[in-house]
């Protein structure tokens, strides 16, 4: 009898702690759900669940729900699908939970019982956009798995950039694209501690880059303040490369935690700590996924703010010398009541984000927004300018695809990132993966483009990164481009189409180029050079070359002869100091009288082939004037610095003869200097000839008035 009662003394007990031990797993789990760290709230419900008695269904159907929205949020799918079906089981599902679980089912690729809970809901939310998304999409998504083959894409999964955590959001940058900075949550992140989120260590940015023989490196840490122990990542550039966008999660005990977005700027190779950009005084909205569209003007970024279509939303702000400008909600057919994200633009104007509000294979897929322009008429098709601009312009202007399989796939699909124009570059995606973590994969479309790359530098010097390049096509293409850092530019060009380009930069020359594009059945890249001559400096005209001891101008002459006709025809505003120069060997008045001779030969050259006279001043300096060294020469001389001056005192102190003979021939040179930039353009009493324009619209007017002087 004693026995009895101390056995059924222990199992109340028993059960009496388990009861307790259930209620103090709920309230922590709801503390933990409250500041969104869902995955240990997950772990606090899964063990209440599992000390809720058997009999009490409707308790385990609640603590169930429960635990199915924190495995939802944190990808945990399989989990969370089983989850929800216990709380169906105990009739404790409503019809958000159901949706839910319909989401969950097209996730895991179970689309015949994802069709049947969306006919259901169909009773119980008739009318529901989402649930008609879900239910298109369970009935669409077999048939894009099977024509896979006919997207015209290839995926591939690329490990050397995956780590055993989650790894997203790539971003592919540099001159050459040869740097790829991913987010990742791998052990290498700062800090010790594990996210309450997700249960890995908070996300950190890494950057992969490219070797001399251009082969991908492992991604290692950024070393600077950038990162943090708390999260950062989603980055994005400015087209100068010089600001970083990112996403930056703050870690607080007491309260939920609020995506923002907060700027990095470059000095030299380095980013600096991230700067919190204030987008609005909203406090309690999440602002996240930054990217920059490709003319520097608008910041589109994610966020769930008022005034929104549900969900989150894809907005954009301008940028303003100021700071944030105007803010726009992008509105349909972009944004649904469900959720858009991962906002990124191809350098051609498309805009692509991912969303699991349209019709999709299963979590986030990625869409494609294209100018309804470019789609609806063949003018518009034809025109690079209403392609790149009318998305920017006009936002609600432009028409959605699905790409289909097998860029997207059953689970979540995001993070576009492209090499140049070509369509081509990484993503990410965490299909196939139990855990819901995300991996880096590449993809690419076999598409026939035509570019044009060039190049904007001094005439005998470097790079000029602060030019810029008019583009003008026969199609009525009208643009105008800056360049990368390194003085180059791509664009895309049309089969069939006459352009002109013009290379400008404040202190040079303009230098023009024209190209004939033709069709082709492969892609192809033309390439453009645009050596632009200083307006302060001497410039050296290479390849001129005379009889031994006479001013006759040699046959092999006649190409650098005739580009500098070409200059100066393209600046026809501009005269010239034509000048010759001797080393010092041989009498002075003789070397001088050489040398102007000659100078006076490439004059009459010029003239005989259009130039006026009066542009043109020969000067005969002999030795008088030795050459200075530029920077760029010391490339090809390491022996030499920049400044050195040739005179006869420095090369007769250099011990090689070779040397000497060297610096002797650099002396023995023809070059022009710039004297005025106003030729022509005032008449006789020194008016102009042609009066300004009233001035209205004085900025308008001169940026018009300047790209028409151009050409």
């Amino acid at each position: 009898m004693r026995s009895l009662f101390t056995f059924l003394y222990i199992s109340l007990m028993v059960i009496l702690l388990a009861g307790c031990g259930a209620d103090a797993a709920m309230k922590k789990g709801n503390k933990f759900y409250a500041l969104g760290e869902y995955y240990d709230a997950a772990g606090q419900y899964k063990k209440a669940y599992s000390q809720t008695k058997a009999k009490e269904r409707p308790l385990r159907g609640q603590r169930a729900l429960k635990m199915a929205d924190c495995y939802r949020r944190i990808n945990y799918t399989q989990k969370a699908i089983a989850a929800y079906n216990n709380a169906v089981r105990y009739k404790q599902a409503d019809s958000t939970a159901l949706f839910h679980l319909g989401q969950l089912l097209l996730k895991n690729g179970s689309y015949k019982e994802a069709e049947k809970v969306f006919v259901q809901l169909q009773d119980s939310m008739p009318n529901h956009p989402l649930v008609a998304a879900g239910l298109e999409s369970a009935r669409m998504a077999p048939r894009w798995k099977t024509d896979a083959a006919l997207s015209g894409y290839t995926v591939k999964r690329e490990d050397l950039f995956n780590s055993r955590r989650a790894d997203y959001s790539p971003m592919l940058a540099g001159d050459e694209f040869d740097q790829l900075y991913i987010t990742s949550t791998r052990n290498q992140a700062v800090g010790d501690e594990l996210s309450g989120i997700t249960g890995t260590k908070p996300a950190d940015i890494f950057v992969a880059t490219k070797d001399e023989k251009r082969k991908w490196q492992k991604p290692e840490a950024i070393e600077s303040e950038l990162n943090t122990e708390q999260d950062e990542g989603a980055c994005s550039f400015t087209p100068d490369s010089k600001t970083m966008y990112l996403t930056v999660c703050k870690t607080d005990p007491n309260y939920p935690r609020f995506a923002t977005i907060a700027t990095s700027s470059r000095s030299d190779a380095s980013w600096g700590k991230a700067q919190e950009l204030v987008i609005t005084k909203d406090t309690l909205s999440l602002f996240a996924h930054p990217a920059i569209s490709p003319d520097g003007m608008w910041l589109y970024f994610v966020s769930d703010m008022p005034g929104g279509m549900g969900g989150l939303d894809i907005w954009r702000a301008q940028l303003t010398t100021s700071g944030i400008g105007a803010l726009e909600n992008l509105g349909e057919p972009v944004n649904t009541p469900g959720d858009e994200m991962f906002p990124t633009f191809r350098p051609n104007g498309d805009f692509y984000f991912s969303s699991n509000g349209h019709p999709g294979m299963g979590g986030l897929d990625i869409f494609i927004a294209k100018p309804a322009e470019a789609e609806l008429t063949s003018a518009a098709t034809d025109s690079l300018t209403a392609k790149k601009k009318s998305f920017d312009q006009r936002p609600q202007n432009y028409i959605l695809s699905h790409p289909g399989a097998p860029l997207n796939s059953q689970g979540d699909d995001f993070g576009m990132t492209f090499e140049g124009l070509h369509n081509r570059g990484f993503f990410c995606s965490n299909r196939g993966d139990g855990r819901g973590w995300d991996h880096i994969y590449s993809f690419e479309k076999h598409e026939v483009i035509q570019t044009v790359k060039g190049w904007v530098y001094e005439q005998d010097g470097y790079e000029l990164p602060q030019a810029l390049v008019y583009m003008v096509g026969n199609d009525g293409t009208n643009l105008k481009l800056s360049v990368k850092g390194d003085g180059s530019f791509t664009e895309q060009i049309k089969p069939g189409v006459d352009y002109v380009f013009l290379g400008t930069c404040k202190g040079y020359l303009n230098h023009k180029e024209q190209l004939k594009v033709d069709t082709v059945k492969e892609s192809e890249e033309y390439v453009l050079q645009f050596p632009l001559a200083s307006i302060t400096a001497p410039v050296l005209i290479d390849n001129i070359f005379y009889d031994f001891d006479k001013a006759t101008l040699r046959p092999e002459s006649t190409e650098a002869l005739d580009n500098l006709i070409k200059l100066l025809n393209e600046n026809p505003n501009v005269t010239i100091e034509l000048s010759a120069h001797c080393d010092y060997r041989g009498p002075a008045a003789y070397n001088k009288a050489l040398s102007q001779r000659r100078a006076e030969s490439v004059v009459n050259y010029l003239t005989e082939h259009g130039i006026a006279a009066d542009r043109l001043s020969p000067m005969g300096y002999g030795k008088e004037k030795p050459k200075t060294i530029k920077r760029k020469l010391t490339e090809k001389y390491d022996w030499l610095k920049e400044g050195d001056v040739l005179t006869e005192e420095f090369i007769k102190a250099l011990k090689d003869e070779e040397q000497q003979e060297i610096c002797n021939q650099l002396n023995r040179r023809t070059e022009f200097i710039v004297l005025r930039t106003t030729y022509g353009l005032f008449d006789e009493k020194g008016h102009p000839k042609e009066p300004p324009a009233p001035k209205e619209n004085k900025e308008q007017e001169k940026e018009q008035a300047d790209d028409a002087d151009l050409f």
